[in-house]
């Protein structure tokens, strides 16, 4: 007799050993708390960006809207309940969007690319949520007094770093505001096997903007942000160069504002929602 699906469980590939694990399902059916874990670093850079360049990169249903900006975010995050008191790092890049469905019209910031640095939180971001994940190396910030620099890699291949300039604490009340966002859109793509073009499921989702449990113990504003992609060869990155590239092709202006921000909390993203 094959085994059964419980319509209360959370299931992902391979699913012959019963329910998965991760964020959203612990063992015996665990929720996480997320009031005190996970410890986490944000360094994050918007930057000017031009309109044309950034309308290329949205699937559809998706339009630009004010501002036109690139946003850098690297995280550090230790301490993650469920991952038994470990941790990972992240980088993603957004921009402000508006996405218009049949039912929903959503403004929002659309994750173009999440790059984190273990398998577990990229696999269950991509099946369970629809976040763009991928790997990378992502090596801790170098602090230089009062200047920090993040990098990405991948086998060795430095892509892209962020190099915030000028750190000075301020009360957290004092950072620099964002602009209104329903929260991060995700356009959940996943290809149909032996079919090029065609998908197996394509649509939209919604991580909500609330966060109740972050605490901020720390908040730093920056003088002055710089970001770089390298344009780098197929032999160099096999299997990220068509995503280094295009962001590396990207014109970016002004650094609008740039943070860092310790705080503890967060949630389980069961929030996440398929937008129609």
């Amino acid at each position: 007799m094959s085994y059964i699906f419980h319509p209360d469980r959370f299931y992902r590939m391979p699913t012959h050993f019963g329910p998965s694990l991760g964020p959203r399902q612990g063992i015996d059916n665990r929720r996480y708390a997320n009031l005190e874990s996970s410890k986490d670093l944000t360094i994050q850079a918007t930057f000017e960006a031009n309109a044309c360049q950034l309308e290329k990169l949205l699937p559809p249903g998706f339009s630009l809207r004010e501002s036109h900006t690139l946003c850098l975010t690297f995280g550090y995050g230790k301490g993650v309940e469920w991952l038994a008191g470990r941790g990972y790092n992240t980088f993603g890049i957004s921009c402000p969007v508006t996405y218009n469905g049949q039912r929903d019209t959503v403004h929002g910031e659309l994750l173009l690319v999440l790059w984190e640095n273990m398998a577990d939180p990229i696999i269950t971001g991509r099946e369970d949520l629809g976040f763009s994940k991928v790997y990378c190396e992502l090596p801790e910030p170098q602090f230089i007094d009062n200047r920090v620099i993040c990098r990405a890699s991948w086998d060795g291949c430095e892509f892209a770093n962020l190099n915030l300039t000028g750190l000075r604490e301020v009360p957290a009340k004092d950072l620099p505001k964002s602009i209104p966002s329903d929260g991060k859109l995700h356009y959940r793509y996943f290809p149909k096997p032996s079919a090029p073009g065609k998908a197996d499921i394509e649509y939209v989702t919604l991580t909500p903007a609330s966060w109740p449990n972050i605490q901020i113990e720390k908040s730093l504003v920056a003088a002055s942000a710089d970001a770089y992609f390298r344009h780098s060869t197929w032999e160099e990155l096999p299997t990220l160069v068509h995503i280094v590239n295009s962001l590396s092709e990207l014109t970016l202006g002004n650094c609008i504002s740039a943070i860092l921000v310790k705080s503890h909390g967060g949630k389980d993203l069961s929030d996440q929602r398929i937008l129609e």
